[in-house]
């Protein structure tokens, strides 16, 4: 008896240990690129890449990064119109942004520098050197949510991935309206969905 309470115990700790959230910023980024490289475009098995996307998505504060790239009109919007920007921001992530970042990361040397704090952000950098576009900085902004680290901006080469959607956001609400966003983001995560 003694010898099979021993055996589940082992593998209870060692199951908690897989499933155990990074501890540190970099833990996440790493974890966060690991999954992202797990992703492949030849679709053999969907519910692998789901999985990957969906580990993923978790290490990205997806409500903040919502709230900021919406920027002025987040406090205009209701509770439900915000839930719903939210949810198809991430899963524009899994089906747009995370397959296209699994061709770019593929097979590149990831190499990490010292991580920064700045006010209430902490830096990741990283630097890539890629065939086509040479050496690649990028810095991932990270905050501690709870009981884990999540990206909040990714900095590609000096330009912010949160600011870049915010003028592309801005640009749509202006000429249409907020409905009209939610169209276009909709459209795209239909025609992303049907390459799958």
């Amino acid at each position: 008896m003694k010898k099979i309470l021993s055996a589940v115990l082992i593998i209870i700790l060692a199951a908690s240990s897989l499933w155990a959230e990074p501890k540190d910023p970099e833990a996440s980024v790493k974890q966060l690129l690991g999954e992202i490289r797990q992703i492949k475009a030849d679709v053999s098995d969907p519910a692998d890449n789901q999985k990957h996307s969906q580990s993923a998505l978790s290490l990205l504060n997806v409500a903040e990064i919502s709230k900021k790239a919406l920027g002025k009109y987040w406090d205009k919007r209701s509770d439900l119109e915000r839930e719903k920007f939210k949810t198809l921001l991430g899963e524009l992530f899994v089906y747009v942004a995370f397959p296209s970042s699994a061709k770019f990361f593929a097979e590149l040397d990831l190499i990490y520098g010292k991580t920064k704090e700045k006010k209430k952000i902490v830096v990741v950098p990283l630097t890539v050197i890629h065939e086509k576009e040479g050496e690649v900085d990028i810095d991932f902004h990270m905050t501690r949510t709870a009981d884990k680290w999540q990206v909040v901006d990714v900095i590609l080469d000096g330009v912010s991935m949160r600011n870049n959607l915010r003028s592309q956001f801005y640009q749509v609400i202006k000429k249409k309206n907020f409905d009209e966003l939610l169209r276009k983001m909709n459209k795209k995560l239909i025609a992303s969905k049907a390459k799958v």
